[in-house]
């Protein structure tokens, strides 16, 4: 059974780039929980039928990261049909070969609450937004108001709200170079995967 890596947290908090890096260093597989109702919303027809025939393959679309893309995966993520047939998706991938590094927002929580490692990777909402700012541009007081805006939406929804695991370790980017964030989760595996390799 593989090793599993859950990292949580908000939007441009660094969890991706740290995911990426993670996985690449250990030799586990990543996937970014995001793209699979892009893929789902993407493939097009019965969306009940696409997540269920999903494969790791139709998240490496070159379209997953357009505006229709996240419109799509909005609309798709509120059947569900579509919501279990992609949490097994999940189970399954972290699961297979070595194991894998999953990010998301409900990994630690719902997803892999089993996971040998949870990390929460967040920062201040002001520190978020100007990242986002300084990557896609435009009107920052903006950018800082939907970021906000969707931090409230996924904390505070019925279904698997955002919020660390109780036993997740907090890594908190807000003053910190995304390699020192990558630095501390990867002490945080490495520790981790000394205990399984003892157990």
């Amino acid at each position: 059974m593989g090793f599993t890596v859950a990292i949580d947290g908000p939007a441009a908090a660094g969890k991706g780039t740290i995911a990426r890096d993670i996985a690449g260093r250990f030799g586990l597989r990543h996937l970014d929980t995001g793209l699979l109702y892009r893929a789902v919303g993407a493939l097009g027809g019965d969306p009940v039928a696409a997540a269920r025939a999903l494969a790791p393959e139709d998240l490496r679309r070159d379209d997953l990261r357009s505006l229709a893309a996240g419109q799509a995966a909005s609309r798709v993520a509120a059947i569900p049909e579509v919501r279990a047939a992609l949490v097994a998706f999940q189970r399954r991938f972290a699961r297979e070969g070595l194991g894998a590094v999953l990010d998301g927002r409900d990994i630690g929580t719902v997803i892999c609450p089993e996971a040998e490692v949870k990390l929460y990777v967040t920062a201040s909402p002001e520190v978020r937004a100007h990242r986002r700012w300084l990557e896609l541009g435009g009107d920052e007081a903006q950018v800082l108001a939907e970021v906000k805006e969707r931090d409230a939406r996924d904390m505070g929804r019925a279904d698997a709200p955002l919020r660390p695991a109780a036993d997740a370790v907090l890594i908190d980017t807000s003053a910190m170079s995304i390699g020192e964030a990558v630095e501390l989760a990867a002490g945080v595996v490495e520790a981790a995967l000394r205990r399984a390799g003892a157990g």
